[in-house]
């Protein structure tokens, strides 16, 4: 399959706001794809890459090439060269991969080139949802959507279950299943504005406190433990004192969600960046083991000893999951059976208000009556966590590809520091409306005093609302810290930057 025809494919689905038609256009280009190719093109279309990073930056990607006249870059011959640029390293290293993205670049047609800026740059926005890439799919084989759904959900893939589909039909659907040792997607939460918005909307349901911690998912078979984070990584060898504890469930086979955290020695959490570091970290894992603990904790229970669980109610897993594993490995939660109770109710904020006195992130609220669907956001479960924003002001902006081409789109952040200079705290395309990009592309343009090609640099004088869900350590960044998924809320045109956020507020929201 030719890249121009996933370049193609990619601009129907962003140009469509009608489901049916992006299914259409997702389905004939799964039926002229081969299996081999399948998990490529459903990476490409989901904007993402399949080598994750390759070392390329914007001060590559924006060098301009002359385009070729005919489209001949096949999907796998794309892949093999990420692969080849993902796998420079040493003396020389950038240039080497500045070579390769310019024989890359120089190959692909005026519209494969965008797509590729887009793909590679991580701006590649065209709609292809995984959702749809399943109902695509499913049209294209001839197969029930919730089978194929089911199938993507167990088999912890939409490529591999594309391209068993693209090679054998409906009848590969028997090959995905729930087994000890394959990891499925997780099950994800929606958002509620606050404990009694997610009550009204789930009714009897159970109130679970939402640590600040890593996702992982443990599979035990006997005395072979393996751990998977939410992202299907097996991160097993890292985390021995996981391993222990898994064994030491009453239980022989079983497959167990959970967060794994570290807490100081007063049991409240230590910082989210020390839990991601050394959960991250392959390096020195027995001297880490003893610097920094971490623990397990588990909130569901998908399978045990042969018996798959998906399928029943919360509150029969949860029966299954207190049978093996003693209390301190599991979340602490609330029933709410009656959540119209005014005793109930005032129950359930003061649960969440000492979750949060405790130092974690809030609570998650799930449908006592809600089955377990592995891969899905579903509405039975609704996450509740004080949103924290700060005004900031925008110190430059980068030039946006794909369908952000000729739009200033990745806002440069800054707090105030006390000398009125600004300290830059990270970035974000997050939040940004096709209008807001506009107007803040007309706006940014207005105060602009210097614009490489790759980022406009600004006055600092326009202020932006940003939300974000906490706060880590970086070097990377003047003040040290950095904001944990930050998106646009709006612009403040009616606040000075002399009013904005400070430095000084800003570590103090570390605690």
């Amino acid at each position: 399959m030719l890249l121009a025809d996933v370049a193609r494919i990619s601009r129907e689905v962003a140009g469509t706001p009608a489901r049916n038609e992006k299914t259409a256009a997702l389905a004939r280009l799964f039926r002229d794809a081969q299996p081999s190719e399948a998990p490529v093109v459903i990476t490409y279309l989901a904007g993402r890459l399949p080598q994750r990073r390759i070392g390329v930056g914007w001060s590559t990607l924006r060098e301009r090439f002359e385009p070729a006249a005919q489209p001949r870059l096949t999907v796998l011959g794309v892949h093999a060269a990420l692969n080849r640029i993902a796998a420079v390293s040493g003396k020389g290293a950038q240039a080497r991969r500045r070579d390769l993205i310019g024989e890359l670049m120089g190959a692909a047609t005026e519209p494969e080139q965008s797509f590729l800026l887009g793909l590679i740059g991580g701006e590649l926005r065209q709609g292809a949802l995984d959702a749809l890439a399943v109902e695509g799919l499913a049209a294209a084989v001839g197969a029930p959507a919730d089978d194929v759904r089911r199938a993507v959900m167990l088999g912890g893939s939409l490529g591999a279950v594309a391209e068993a589909l693209l090679a054998r039909g409906p009848d590969a659907l028997t090959d995905f299943r729930l087994e000890v040792g394959r990891p499925v997607l997780p099950m994800l939460a929606h958002s509620a504005k606050d404990v009694d918005d997610a009550l009204d909307r789930l009714g009897p349901c159970v109130l679970e406190e939402k640590l600040d911690g890593i996702r992982v998912q443990v599979h035990r078979d006997g005395d072979r433990v393996r751990i998977f984070t939410r992202t299907l990584e097996d991160i097993t060898d890292r985390l021995p004192e996981v391993v222990a504890a898994a064994r030491e469930l009453a239980v022989d086979q079983a497959i167990l969600d959970g967060e794994v955290i570290a807490l100081d020695p007063a049991g409240r959490p230590r910082p989210f960046q020390e839990t991601a570091s050394r959960v991250g970290s392959r390096l020195d894992v027995e001297g880490q083991q003893a610097t920094l603990p971490v623990s397990p904790v588990f909130f569901d229970l998908l399978a045990v000893d042969g018996r798959d669980l998906l399928q029943l109610a919360t509150t029969e897993r949860h029966a299954e999951l207190a049978r093996i594993a003693p209390e301190p490995r599991r979340v602490r939660r609330m029933v709410a059976a009656e959540p119209g109770s005014p005793d109930v109710r005032r129950g359930a904020r003061e649960f969440a208000v000492g979750v949060l006195d405790r130092g974690h992130e809030g609570v998650v609220v799930k449908a006592l009556d809600a089955p377990y669907r592995a891969g899905r956001r579903g509405s039975a479960w609704l996450k509740v966590k004080p949103v924290h924003t700060l005004d900031l002001v925008v110190l430059g902006a980068e030039w946006g590809h794909g369908r952000r081409t000729g739009k200033l789109s990745n806002l440069h952040l800054g707090a105030r520091r006390p000398d009125g200079s600004f300290a830059m705290l990270g970035k974000t395309f997050k939040g940004l409306t096709d209008s807001m990009l506009a107007w803040q592309t007309d706006h940014l343009r207005s105060l602009a005093t210097d614009d490489d090609g790759f980022v406009v640099r600004v006055r600092p004088e326009l202020v932006v609302e940003i939300a974000f869900d906490g706060l880590q350590r970086s070097t990377r960044y003047p003040a040290g810290v950095t904001l944990r998924f930050a998106r646009v809320v709006r612009f403040r045109e009616d606040k000075p930057a002399t009013e904005s956020d400070t430095v000084e507020t800003v570590l103090g929201l570390l605690g």
